[in-house]
């Protein structure tokens, strides 16, 4: 797979502010920040590190985020808060630096064993269009995103167990989730075979190295209630989670959020509820797990950009959204995968919170490739 527009540009869901954003104006939501702001402010000469955490030095650039800029004096104002090295649940000793995200990234890629094989998926992108486009509602592609997927895959313990939990949530925000004792059963049931594999064994290994749990049952525990614990985003209680709305996706005000997980897109665009339209960027992994930023309809409402993992396992995309939220709780997050850098974004939900004040993960998401 190649990038439809160069590397440096390209940004799966999130930048900077646009140039006249007020600071009068209120605060929207994440996706709302992010994933509809990319057409316009792609080509913009950006203000802020969003999304640009150690990118390359660029002269055309107001202020800067590179490694060398707090030696020149020229990073954005937002440098140290978005892009510094020692960050996460506190500002102690023991913080997990950039250096230790990336390398226990690698070990987490290496370690999906439950990943697509090439043979696995035959995708057809077809159309590929410029940030500026997306927000035409213009369907460029005619067929399927999917031309073939072994749907052998989902017998596999954690897609069969992942797959069990999609049909537990009513899309709409405002509508309360109140969930039977099967479905409780399910989310248990995942968590239970996903800590079984390589992948959240490696993950669990390297958050108890870093003092941040003391048994692979807290662990789990804050795992269920940062993932599964219900929050209100409308006016309803317990309308949402974040693994509803990252994972399985939502519809709010007549729009797509969330949804960024390949195996919904393919199981809804199966059932002819997904009509993919176009997309922006198709990552340099030749090999899946990949990335794909894309434009389609979910029974008619519009995702204007969702990135998505391709071909990845259910325990690989739930360990590093995991390991985002953990060691950088709504900031910019740098991971490496097969050589390749690459960034994931986290908002907390910050309107409620569970045991000791900790906070309900609301949304994550991949933000560049570059």
């Amino acid at each position: 797979m190649r990038a439809c527009i160069p590397l440096v540009l390209a940004v799966l869901c999130g930048l900077a502010w646009a140039e006249d954003h007020k600071e009068s104006e209120p605060l929207p939501q994440p996706e709302e920040e992010t994933e509809e702001a990319l057409a316009s402010n792609l080509y913009s000469a950006p203000t802020s590190c969003q999304g640009r955490c150690y990118e390359a030095f660029d002269k055309h650039h107001q202020c800067h985020c590179n490694a060398r800029c707090q030696e020149f004096g020229n990073c954005c104002k937002d440098f140290e808060s978005l892009c510094s090295d020692h960050e996460g649940f506190s500002h102690s000793s023991d913080a997990i630096t950039k250096e230790e995200i990336q390398s226990i990234s690698e070990k987490i890629y290496r370690a999906d064993t439950n990943k697509a094989q090439k043979e696995d998926i035959i995708l057809n992108s077809q159309n590929c269009i410029s940030p500026s486009e997306t927000r035409d509602q213009r369907d460029r592609c005619p067929k399927p995103l999917f031309t073939y997927v072994n749907e052998k895959l989902f017998s596999k313990p954690t897609y069969a167990a992942f797959i069990n939990l999609l049909n537990n949530y009513q899309r709409a925000t405002g509508h309360g989730e109140h969930f039977s004792a099967q479905e409780l059963a399910e989310q248990d049931a995942f968590l239970r075979e996903i800590m079984k594999t390589a992948v959240m064994k490696e993950l669990y290994s390297f958050l108890h190295h870093q003092n941040r749990y003391g048994s692979k049952q807290e662990f789990i525990d804050d795992l269920k209630n940062m993932w599964f614990g219900l929050y209100s985003r409308g006016n309803e209680e317990g309308d949402s989670s974040g693994f509803e709305h990252v994972f399985s996706g939502e519809v709010k005000k007549g729009k797509v959020t969330g949804f960024h997980n390949w195996i919904r897109f393919y199981l809804e665009e199966k059932e002819g509820l997904v009509d993919y339209y176009s997309h922006i960027y198709d990552g340099p992994w030749d090999s899946y797990p990949d990335v794909l930023a894309m434009q389609f309809t979910w029974d008619g409402y519009y995702k204007e950009v969702g990135s998505a993992f391709i071909g990845s396992s259910p325990e690989f995309e739930f360990a590093l959204y995991s390991l985002c939220f953990i060691a950088r709780p709504g900031k910019v997050c740098p991971l490496s995968l097969g050589g390749y850098p690459l960034a994931v974004r986290t908002y907390t939900w910050d309107k409620s919170t569970y045991g000791n004040g900790k906070k309900y993960i609301a949304t994550a998401y991949i933000v560049s490739s570059a």
